[in-house]
C-alpha cells in the first residue's frame, strides 16, 4: 500500500502543477487581449469632470476638514490661513479605468505662522454618499495619528500617487 501512495503523490502533484500553469497562461492571454474600458464608458459612468487643484471649493474643504480635525481630535485651535505654490502632481496615475483622481500639492500657512506642505487628492464621486467629489489630504508635520493615517515610511506618503 505504501508503494501506491508514493506513486500517486508525484503524479497528482505533476497534474496539479500542469493545470495551474495552463490556467495562468489562459488568464495572461485573456488579460493581454482585453481592452481597457475608460471609467467614462462604464454602465454607471464617471464624467472625469472634477475641480482643479486651485479650485476654491477644494481648498475650502481642506481648510474646513483640517480645522474640524484639529479641534475635535487634538484639542487644537490650529487652522489653515492661506495656500500658495499649488501644483498638480498627477492626473489618473493608475490608468483610465480607475476612479478619476487628481493629485495635488501646495504650501499652507497655518494660524501659528508655520508654512507646511499639504498633499491632497480630488476624487470623483467619493464625497458624501457619492453625490459630489471628495477631497483627501495630509498636512506634513501634523499627521499625528501615526498608527492609522498617512505617516507610514515617510511623511504623508500615502496621500501621494
Amino acid at each position: 500500500m505504501r508503494k501506491t501512495r508514493l506513486r500517486k503523490t508525484p503524479l497528482l502533484a505533476a497534474l496539479l502543477a500542469g493545470l495551474t500553469a495552463a490556467g495562468l497562461s489562459q488568464a495572461d492571454a485573456r488579460s493581454a487581449r482585453q481592452e481597457i474600458a475608460p471609467a467614462e464608458e462604464r454602465e454607471f459612468p464617471f464624467d472625469a469632470q472634477i475641480p482643479g487643484c486651485q479650485d476654491a471649493g477644494v481648498l475650502e474643504k481642506i481648510t474646513y476638514q483640517f480645522a474640524e480635525k484639529e479641534a475635535k481630535f487634538w484639542n487644537s485651535t490650529l487652522t489653515i490661513a492661506a495656500y500658495d505654490s499649488i501644483e498638480r502632481t498627477a492626473w489618473r496615475p493608475w490608468g483610465i479605468d480607475f476612479y478619476p483622481r487628481r493629485f495635488c500639492t501646495a504650501v499652507a500657512t497655518t494660524s501659528d505662522g508655520v508654512r507646511r506642505r499639504v498633499d491632497y487628492s480630488v476624487r470623483e464621486s467619493l464625497g458624501i454618499i457619492g453625490s459630489t467629489y471628495g477631497v483627501e489630504f495630509c498636512v506634513h508635520g501634523l499627521d499625528r495619528n501615526l498608527a492609522f493615517a498617512y505617516a507610514s515610511a515617510s511623511s504623508c506618503r500615502e496621500a501621494r500617487p
